[in-house]
């Protein structure tokens, strides 16, 4: 189960890459606004900043459970497991603050949570 929960936390990863790479570098991109349910361009340009560090915010949650997988890798079980779980469970709370914070927002916030919620649960169950 430890495998499976590394799987799915490089997964989870992997997923927030893509997210860092739509807001930090294509947020005013017309696909990437239609993703966001930004209108306008003017309005993408208002919220560039915000969509930027938000971007960052993702990335480095992504490093963190990369790391951590490459720590169990390398034969740093305890390290590697707790930096792993560290990162996807930012990942899970940060989906449940954006579905909490407004309803309307569930099928992103399954997107953003689903693999770290498998990811946290299988690592659990592989450490026990």
């Amino acid at each position: 189960m430890l495998i499976a929960g590394l799987i799915l936390a490089a997964a989870a990863a992997a997923f927030h890459v893509f997210i860092f790479v739509l807001e930090s570098l294509r947020w005013t991109e017309p696909a990437t606004r239609r993703i966001f349910g930004v209108r306008s361009a003017e309005d993408a340009e208002t919220m560039k900043q915000l969509a930027f560090n938000q971007g960052f915010y993702n990335l480095f949650l992504a490093v963190a459970a990369l790391i951590g997988v490459v720590l169990v890798i390398a034969g740093q079980r305890t390290a590697g497991v707790t930096l792993t779980l560290a990162g996807t469970g930012m990942m899970l709370a940060a989906a449940l603050v954006l579905v909490l914070s407004d309803r309307s927002k569930l099928r992103a916030a399954a997107m953003q949570g689903g693999l770290p919620l498998l990811a946290v649960a299988a690592l659990a169950i592989g450490w026990a």
